[in-house]
This record gives structure tokens, sequence and C-alpha cells, in this order.
């Protein structure tokens, strides 16, 4: 079990202690929102939320506030987004990731923070400003923090997998989960093919689809938040997945063990943001303020199991996660990459080579992955020609290289140029 620090008499103490720190706004505006409604936009199991005695902290803002929160949670970035853009909904506040922020900040789609509202950004430090999403602090209030990587099944793995390439192994074939979403599953192809996650080639984010449609050889299971369900039943052997939830799943299968794969990973940041259209942002900022009280905090880092930006809960001994490797690894021990947002082509791109990936429906002929060696038959064809769909695979390659030594070509004649001049 989680050491559920914060009880339901922790949740009592919150509602009956004053505000410490100052707030802009004056304690009668604060006042006059007792009896109006907050909504909430998060993912699915982010919030700590009263279960095995754990803070409620949705019912505990209530208590103090007076104000109603009506909280709604999503599987992921991009069915977020399509929800909001689709129109017909209204929340004050969501809590995307790094990426999904800048764009949804190109797109107007949030407004800025009043930090003045927010005396707790305190405790944010800085490490976690400034980063590329929202180079200002305008936008985001860190919430979680934390990394992908690889779960697998002790009992089921016959060896520690150590890299990526692990998720196409036909031994594990119909036990394999995937990312049931395009940025995460093709970071992995791009980490296998040692490309950068941001890169703006379209040939390369096709050379990544081919290798996610030679996955479908070991017939893969796309899912977001069922993979607690399939690796805690023990239904599936590998799933990648973040790290904060793989300490949730141990907790429930202890055969389930976790490694940081070789090629690198994402490293990425969610942070609550106020919504352009929201009715009620005095109060979407007080909801902001309370998630970064210590207390509060550290109720949601003990119950979620993600990594906290919180200086007041990865400095606290008392913290179940304090010093914890998979959590807080050192710095540098890893590649990491974060996300950005990409240009609107290469969005409408990675969208469309998403679909063909997952409406891909393999040949069937049992040749081994062209990508990972295996039989002759994947590359040769009656011993002599490549087949048509090595020749693709080739062809993809090819003109990713060749558009890389344009590229180093032209810096070098640029150079060359300047140094003339």
């Amino acid at each position: 079990m989680k050491n559920r620090i914060v009880s339901a008499f922790l949740a009592l103490i919150i509602a009956l202690v004053p505000c410490v720190f100052a707030f802009a706004a004056e304690q009668s505006e604060i006042d006059a929102l007792r009896g109006t409604t907050l909504y909430v936009y998060n993912w699915g199991e982010y919030i700590s939320d009263g279960v095995d005695d754990s803070l409620d902290v949705n019912a505990a803002f209530e208590e103090k506030y007076g104000i109603n929160v009506v909280y709604e949670t999503y599987d992921n970035n991009e069915v977020m987004y399509s929800k909001l853009k689709g129109g017909g909904v209204s929340y004050d506040i969501v809590i995307p990731s790094d990426y999904m922020i800048e764009r949804m900040i190109a797109e107007d789609m949030l407004q800025p923070v009043d930090f003045s509202n927010i005396p707790n950004y305190k405790y944010i430090p800085e490490k976690y400003k400034n980063l590329a999403h929202d180079p200002d602090n305008i936008y985001s209030v860190p919430y979680t923090v934390g990394m992908v990587g690889l779960i697998y099944n002790t009992a089921m793995v016959d060896e520690a997998p150590t890299s990526w390439t692990s998720l196409w192994d036909e031994k594990y074939s119909n036990s394999i989960l995937m990312f049931n979403n395009p940025r995460d599953a093709f970071a992995i192809a791009q980490s296998v093919l040692g490309m950068d996650y941001n890169n703006e080639s379209p040939a390369s984010w096709r050379v990544a689809a081919e290798l996610l449609k030679e996955q479908k050889n070991v017939s893969p299971a796309y899912v977001n938040d069922e993979v607690f369900l399939k690796m805690e039943s023990g239904e599936a052997a590998l799933a990648p997945y973040y790290a904060g939830d793989f300490l949730s799943m141990q907790e429930n299968n202890p055969d389930l063990a976790f490694v940081y794969p070789d090629e690198g990973v994402n490293f990425f940041v969610d942070a609550a943001c106020i919504l352009k259209g929201s009715k009620n942002k005095l109060a979407a900022e007080l909801y902001i303020n309370f998630l970064l009280e210590p207390e509060v905090a550290l109720a949601n880092a003990e119950y979620i199991c993600y990594a906290s930006p919180h200086t007041e809960v990865y400095t606290n001994p008392e913290y179940s996660y304090y010093e914890n490797e998979i959590l807080y690894p050192a710095d540098g021990q890893f590649k990491t990459q974060l996300f950005l947002n990409l240009e609107p082509e290469i969005l409408s791109l990675m969208s469309t080579l998403w679909d063909d990936v997952k409406n891909h429906v393999p040949s069937g002929t049992g040749n081994s992955a062209f990508f990972f060696g295996g039989d002759e038959s994947a590359a040769v064809d009656n011993g002599e020609e490549m087949t048509p769909e090595a020749q693709k695979y080739a062809l993809y390659i090819g003109i990713f290289a060749l558009i890389c030594i344009a590229y180093i070509i032209f810096r070098y004649a640029r150079k060359k140029y300047r140094e003339s001049v």
C-alpha cells in the first residue's frame, strides 16, 4: 500500500487553517466566490481523491473556499485538445503536458496566470521555470514531472530489457502494449532510430511510421489507462509508460520491474493552466495555489506517485519516494528529450501517419522485422532482389540520409562564406 501520509484529519486541518500567504485579491473578492463553480479537466488517476484514507483534494478545496469543483478526466493530451477545440465544453483549469501547452499558447487557448494570486509558486525551483513550452512563465504552473520508461513483467520476460527494441521482439507477440497516442509512440520509434523527437523532416517521420507499422507483426495492444489492469493482472509482458504509474502498478503486482532504455527517453512537465474561456479565473488561481500548499502537494505526490517539482516534497525525508532512483534519477544519467510543439504541417503529417500505423495490417508472410535483421526473405526475394517492402524502407532511409548530408554541406558552405567576407 502507498504510504497515505495525509488522512481525513489533515483534510480537516487544511480546510480550517486560514491562508498564511497574502493574495493580491482582496478577501472580499475571495469570499464572493463562495457558491460558485470551478471546472477542472485533468488526466485520469492524477489527483489524491480520498481513497485509502488519502486526502480528498477537491473536497478539501471546496471546504476551505466554498467553491464547488466539477472535475472531469481525459486519457491523453490529444483527446483533451480535440475536445476543447471541438467546442461545446467549458472548463477553467486544464493540466496538459509541455508540448501541448506550447501548442495551446500558440493557438491562443490559454490566458496569463496572475502569479500574485499564487504565492505558493515560491516552492517551484528555477530548473522547472523558463522551459521551452512557456519560456517567460506566463501561462503555466508545474504540477508533476517525470519520464517515460519500459515496464516489464519479470515472470514473463527472460532477461531484463535494456532497449526499446524489445517492444518489437517476436518472443513476446500478443503480450506487448503500446501507447495509444501518436506523440509518445513516435518518440519510441524515433529513439530506436536515433532521431530527435522534434525534428521537422517529413522523411524521418515516415521512416518512424514504417518502424511502428513493423511492430504490428507482434500484435501490440494500444492502450492508455488500460495499461494498469493489463500489467497488474499479468496479462502483458512489456509496456512503455510513465515512471510514476509504474510505481502504482508494482504495488499491485510485485513481479513488475522498470528500466530507462539505453536509446533515451522523453522527459516531461505537466502543468496547470487557465483556459481562455474561463468564467472563474480567480477561483482557478486559488485552486492552483491550493495544489501548491505543501501538505496538498505531498498528498498528491504520495497518491499518484509521479515526481514532484515542489521543493517541500522532494526534499522531505518523510516522503515515501524521497531520493527514489526511478522518480529522481541523477542528472545526466541517461539521454532525455523534451517534446516541443511541432509545425502545423508536421502535426498534420504525424496524425495521418498515425492513422496509417493503426490501420496497417501485417502482410502475414512471416518475414522477420527488416529494421532488426532476421530472416533473409525480409530483405531478399529469390536470393537476388529486395522485396517491395524492403525497397520502401531503403528509400525512406536513403532520403533521410541525403537530407542530413545536404544540411551538413549547407552549414559548411555557409561557414566558409562567412569566413571569406
